[in-house]
């Protein structure tokens, strides 16, 4: 019976034997062995471990948006044309010229519902007189 050794290449030369070590790490990174294999679970207990403790060591910069403070004095509700009313509480608004209470009642609409445009709003008053909420029509 004739061997062929198969480790040469074209030229006649021969390869260089690939150490242990990186065969292992070329086995893990073409993902070469079979599930239940001790490899198999060490590869994935090393993802597992990438996946859980990456977000305590690299800053990934990303944070939760800020809420309005004022979100929970913002009731919304839908109209007979489709639009949305806000119901703002006058609390959270500090009276003064139509421009100011535009610019106040945008600045808690707009973190809620994006980029709007105030149609129109209206004071609700009790019945001393006083300013309660304000109804708020707007489009997109």
């Amino acid at each position: 019976m004739q061997s062929v050794d198969i480790s040469s290449t074209a030229t006649g030369a021969h390869s260089p034997p690939m150490s242990g070590a990186w065969r292992t790490i070329r086995s893990y990174i073409l993902w070469q062995h079979e599930r239940g294999t001790l490899h198999y679970d060490i590869m994935v207990t090393l993802i597992l471990i990438f996946v859980f403790l990456s977000p305590r060591v690299i800053n990934f910069n990303d944070k939760p948006a800020l809420q309005s403070p004022n979100a929970a004095d913002v009731v919304v509700t839908p109209d007979a044309r489709g639009s949305l009313v806000y119901q703002i509480s006058a609390s959270v608004i500090t009276p003064g010229d139509d421009r100011s209470v535009r610019e106040q009642l945008l600045r808690i609409i707009k973190p809620i519902s994006g980029e709007v445009s105030i149609v129109s709003y209206d004071a609700v008053t009790d019945s001393k007189g006083h300013v309660r909420t304000y109804k708020v029509l707007v489009k997109r």
